[in-house]
């Protein structure tokens, strides 16, 4: 399988000519060799895998590790520097999006006679379309999620505090199974539910209050991701409108999300609702984003993406309204791509519970 994964660096050794490419992004080396510590190196040609790891990691790289050598070193880029030369690599392609300029400044001392390459986040790319194996993965991580929710909804009423939920959420998912969260939970109650990234506060939830919840399991290494608004008694008439555009918004991009098309119309599908229901100010970030081992990663759903849908990809669906002083609505789901259209991994109902 993970032979099956370096196939897709190909275009990229042929693209930039290169004789090899360094990795040191722990999830792209993950992605590519199965290490699951937190430092070390993978150098790759066309045909050979060197993993490289201090002393701290030798061990659990022997047993976890897919790569033709494993090799320990005590400095980390001395090692790395003279590998390369050992090897003859000529051409080297780096992640430039995850290289510090002092990591660079210390290739660029030691290797002289190489040319090296820095290679943007598209080298991420590869990790856009998800295998058999990582789709049933993220599912279950996001049915957990999606459960631990459901009971957490029980003590969510007017006098508890928005960090009470978030804790008891947490507590949940880890109940159930799951690693850690997979960011800081969102929320965020009555006119806070404003902000997009209102992470959860000591602010008491009152009656009739609009309560975003964005929230997330890590299991595997792998993240879900998923939202809710729900409201506390009886909502007004303008909760109730807006929750019901977002839906609407919502409900029309996972209909229309299938292969070819564009990352860009697939925004436009949601946006395009919003704007005609005279919300379009009120929404301003993108449509969703990859979702595996990164909590946010290829591809990006939004008007400035240039990337087109494939089938394998894992992404979420989550238009939001956000009106200063007053409240917002976001509504997401994580779906997989299909031959056809998707699956909705994510289980939570979406519809406006009132609790």
């Amino acid at each position: 399988m993970l032979k099956n994964r370096r196939t897709r660096l190909e275009p990229f050794f042929e693209d930039h000519a290169l004789e090899g490419i360094l990795f040191t992004d722990l999830k792209n080396i993950r992605y590519l060799s199965a290490f699951t510590g937190s430092d070390g190196a993978l150098l790759l040609t066309r045909d050979t895998a060197w993993f490289l790891c201090d002393s701290r990691y030798i061990t659990q790289a022997r047993d976890e590790v897919v790569a033709d050598e494993i090799i320990e070193y005590q400095v980390k880029f001395e090692a790395i520097c003279s590998l390369i030369r050992d090897r003859n690599i000529r051409r080297l392609g780096f992640e430039a999006s995850h290289t510090v300029v002092s990591d660079f400044r210390k290739m660029t001392e030691r290797l002289t006679e190489c040319d090296l390459v820095g290679i943007g986040t598209s080298l991420d790319s590869i990790r856009s379309c998800k295998d058999g194996d990582e789709i049933a993965l993220l599912g279950e991580i996001a049915q957990l999620a999606s459960a631990s929710l459901m009971t957490t909804l029980a003590i969510l009423k007017p006098g508890i505090r928005e960090s009470d939920i978030a804790l008891e959420l947490e507590i949940e998912m880890r109940r159930r199974g799951a690693d850690a969260r997979a960011f800081d939970f969102i929320v965020a109650s009555g006119d806070r539910g404003a902000l997009p990234h209102g992470r959860a506060t000591d602010r008491v939830i009152r009656p009739g209050d609009m309560v975003t919840i964005d929230f997330g399991a890590v299991m595997h290494g792998y993240h879900s991701d998923e939202t809710v608004t729900v409201a506390t008694g009886s909502p007004d008439a303008r909760c109730c409108e807006i929750h019901s555009i977002v839906r609407e918004a919502h409900d029309r991009a996972i209909a229309a999300v299938r292969p070819g098309i564009s990352c860009r119309e697939l925004d436009a599908v949601a946006r395009d609702y919003i704007r005609l229901q005279g919300y379009e100010e009120y929404f301003g970030h993108g449509l969703g984003h990859g979702v595996g081992l990164d909590i946010h990663e290829k591809p990006v759903i939004s008007p400035r993406s240039d990337s087109v849908v494939e089938e394998g990809m894992v992404f979420t669906i989550e238009p939001g309204v956000y009106i200063p002083g007053f409240g917002g609505v976001r509504i997401e789901d994580t779906v997989a791509v299909t031959s056809d259209g998707c699956s909705i991994l994510t289980a939570a109902p979406k519809e406006f519970m009132l609790l």
